[in-house]
């Protein structure tokens, strides 16, 4: 299945947190969690890392500390705010997005006795790391499927924040998805920033502008992938009276997006808060594993969501096709 193109070693699991530790975890953690651009309350990737802390918090009773990220900063700043954590005795430590794999990777080693955990990237390893990683790519599929179906002019739109290899699972998925309904679909496809420029995560109006051009050229179902930016989206959408697919979370149901939720008519739901709770019921337990997990439609890692009964009317074809992905009767592109 696709999902062996995201793991990235022969120790991959699948939403797996078993496995020996070399420490037990005490059942009072301190918990660090070091948020990517946006943080808490960007409505969408980083709100669902902090939806598992929370639940962590709540069920499991560690303690908490988190830092933000600030637009435009330097490694080094990613590093410096992983020590802070590191030294302030807080164990294990989150980095919620692909930008802290080298600071992982450095401070990891630092601070040996310290376990690690960063979502959505492989690259980053270590006897105490361990990588939280998702077949976005699979969800896609789904919602690209659900586009193809609700659309009604055979045109729609991609918007991905910052041109990186993670976006373009999700960008190969929806295209997969789309094309496996209407094979002739037309696909505009767009994004926001070139890296080492990560701003196309946190630009709500470049988001609107792009989107509203999409809607001017003939699409009428727009998918983001793009972190803060989503909301001009939704916005474009609104005034075009379009269709938009949200991402990460349910985004119809969030109250950030309650003037606009109405376009939104499905989101692909990226289960961040699933890895990181695992993660830490996993470190509590003293079964951290080290290495790759990765959280698939067969583990419930992705999925979409129905909020408001917009694609009620074709949820069962939507569904065959998530079967078929399940069963590998479908294997997804992950565009690399």
């Amino acid at each position: 299945m696709a999902v062996a193109a995201c793991g990235g070693s022969d120790n991959t699991t699948t939403a797996s947190t078993g496995g020996a530790s070399s420490a037990p975890a005490a059942a009072a953690a301190k918990v660090g969690l070091a948020y990517d651009i946006g943080g808490r309350g960007d409505g969408s990737f980083n709100d669902a890392a902090a939806k598992g802390l929370d639940q962590a918090v709540s069920e499991l009773k560690v303690e908490k500390k988190e830092l933000e990220a600030t637009q435009g900063e330097t490694d080094a700043q990613k590093e410096e705010r992983l020590r802070l954590l590191a030294s302030g005795g807080y164990n294990p430590i989150i980095a919620v997005g692909f930008a802290y794999s080298g600071s992982v990777a450095k401070v990891a080693k630092e601070f040996p006795d310290t376990k690690f955990a960063i979502v959505d990237d492989a690259d980053a390893k270590g006897a105490n790391i361990t990588n939280l990683l998702f077949a976005e790519e699979q969800g896609s599929f789904l919602v690209g499927a659900v586009a193809a179906l609700k659309s009604k002019k055979g045109n729609i739109g991609f918007v991905g924040g910052v041109d990186v290899p993670l976006i373009h699972k999700f960008e190969a998925g929806y295209e997969a998805g789309a094309k496996a309904v209407k094979p002739d679909i037309k696909i505009q496809s767009k994004y926001l920033s070139q890296p080492p420029d990560f701003s196309g995560f946190g630009d709500p109006a470049k988001g609107k502008t792009t989107a509203e051009g999409m809607y001017d050229a003939g699409a009428d179902v727009v998918y983001q992938a793009a972190g803060g930016s989503g909301g001009g989206v939704f916005d474009a959408a609104a005034a075009a009276k379009g269709m938009a697919i949200g991402v990460d979370s349910d985004q119809a149901a969030l109250p950030a997006y309650d003037k606009v939720k109405d376009v939104i008519i499905t989101s692909m739901l990226k289960k961040v808060d699933v890895a990181v709770f695992d993660f830490l019921k996993s470190y509590v337990g003293g079964t951290v594993k080290q290495g790759p997990a990765v959280y698939d439609l067969k583990a419930g890692g992705v999925d979409y969501s129905t909020t408001g009964g917009k694609i009620d009317d074709v949820k069962d074809k939507v569904d065959e096709y998530k079967q078929k992905i399940i069963s590998g009767e479908i294997t997804v592109p992950t565009g690399s």
